[in-house]
């Protein structure tokens, strides 16, 4: 009879340490499986992370284009100022000539009076 306790309290001691063991290993597995969610979760946040990042960069690029094409289109109207600059030059070169052509005909016509009276005076004391 003691014999038989015996066996019958190792066999429950032995259900009992299996019973444990198996409670021990669902309890890793279940601390194995919040650790990959964990880690899934991770990922996830260093995905959009990086995706956010990407996004920025983009429109950081996008910016930087706009501003290239804004200092393109100013370098055009700085070219334009210029061509109207020169524009206004040369008509400004244009009226000084016509300007210095006209005094040129005024000296002419006064030359051509002051022969036109030095016949006169001399058609006189004849």
């Amino acid at each position: 009879m003691p014999r038989q306790d015996t066996r019958s309290r190792e066999r429950m001691e032995k259900e009992r340490e299996r019973g444990s063991e198996r409670e021990r290993e669902r309890e890793r597995e279940r601390e194995r499986e919040r650790e990959r969610e964990r880690e899934r979760e991770r990922s996830e946040r260093a995905r959009e992370i990086e995706k956010e990042r990407e996004t920025q960069r983009e429109r950081e690029r996008e910016r930087e284009r706009e501003r290239e094409r804004e200092r393109e289109r100013e370098r055009e109207r700085e070219k334009e100022r210029e061509r109207e600059r020169e524009r206004e030059r040369e008509r400004e070169r244009e009226r000084a000539g016509e300007r210095e052509r006209e005094r040129e005909r005024e000296r002419e016509k006064e030359r051509e009076r002051v022969r036109e009276r030095k016949r006169e005076r001399e058609r006189v004391s004849e």
